[in-house]
């Protein structure tokens, strides 16, 4: 939830943002967050990504395996992206925002931002395998 630039610094926000989303969680669910949350990182994190490769001044995509931190990575940013865009130009807050992305994101859901993104990068990398 840190946001990098002129913005950037606000940790103890960013750590009350989440704090916040995981509160509400386990209202709307009546479970343990963090175990959404775990289920939610897996759902979201792609295992394949696209590269470009040049070769003879061609330029080739090709597919290649992520990392499992990189994955990591990816999914939690996919998820804030989307809690971002949803709380922009909206009444609802980041906090409410976050913990709906999470949710929907632990039950893989489509309505979710990053599971429709990690759908988006391995459609990519499966038609450039």
């Amino acid at each position: 939830m840190m946001r990098p630039g002129r913005a950037g610094g606000k940790k103890t926000k960013a750590i009350g943002i989440v704090r916040n989303a995981l509160d509400l969680v386990n209202l709307k669910t009546g479970k343990n967050p963090v175990d959404i949350l775990v289920k939610a990182v897996e759902n979201t994190a792609p295992a394949e990504d696209v590269t470009r490769i040049a070769y003879g001044g061609i330029v080739y995509p090709i597919s290649i395996d992520i990392s499992p931190l990189r994955r990591i990575d990816i999914a939690l940013r996919f998820m804030t992206d989307g809690a971002r865009q949803a709380s922009f130009s909206n009444a609802r807050t980041i906090d409410e925002c976050l913990a709906e992305e999470i949710q929907y994101a632990g039950q893989r859901d489509n309505r979710s931002y990053a599971v429709r993104k990690r759908d988006e990068m391995e459609r990519v990398a499966l038609a450039s395998r």
